[in-house]
């Protein structure tokens, strides 16, 4: 394996374990076994090395949370399914959530963040409202938008407490 994907793999593990304000160089240089200047010599920075971990970790995210969405079902066990990808993946969701604080000061992960939203948006638009490709895009953008932030408002509940956070029959019973 080279340098390079030596860096990506550990600038990976750090995301998942660290997260991308806590990971030093080096702790990119431990994890990988790299020297401190095959950072700046594969990707620039520390900045851009973890922002392209970043941005395949959120297409990894989106491909899981797309995957649950594929199988239609009725709302409870679509939450169901959305409320285990989130206990199964919660270092990957908490990766997620902190690139939101990150796309602050970084043009480049906030432009991410943006275009993986609108892909959301309409996946959770088709599978909880039916609203497929020839629907109005104006309802498809308003459902989306409103299943987004109720995915946002679930994952964040189910991060900070679990013990406590709804089940999917409790988050459907509760509109």
């Amino acid at each position: 394996m080279s340098a390079k994907d030596k860096l990506l793999r550990a600038a990976r593990d750090c995301l998942l374990t660290k997260g991308y304000a806590h990971t030093t160089v080096r702790d990119l240089v431990a994890a990988s076994g790299a020297n401190q200047a095959s950072i700046n010599y594969h990707f620039g920075s520390k900045e851009q090395l973890l922002t392209r971990s970043l941005r395949e970790l959120n297409a990894e995210w989106g491909e899981l949370l797309f995957a649950v969405l594929e199988e239609p079902d009725d709302e409870e066990t679509l939450w169901g399914r959305i409320i285990d990808s989130i206990q199964a993946n919660r270092s990957l969701w908490f990766v997620n959530f902190e690139s939101v604080a990150s796309s602050r000061q970084d043009g480049e992960i906030r432009g991410m963040i943006a275009s993986g939203q609108e892909v959301a948006r309409a996946s959770l638009a088709r599978a909880f409202a039916g609203l497929g490709p020839g629907s109005d895009p104006d309802e498809v953008q308003a459902a989306g938008s409103r299943y987004f932030a109720l995915l946002v408002g679930l994952a964040a509940q189910w991060l900070a407490d679990p013990d406590h956070a709804p089940t999917a029959k409790q988050f459907v019973r509760s509109r």
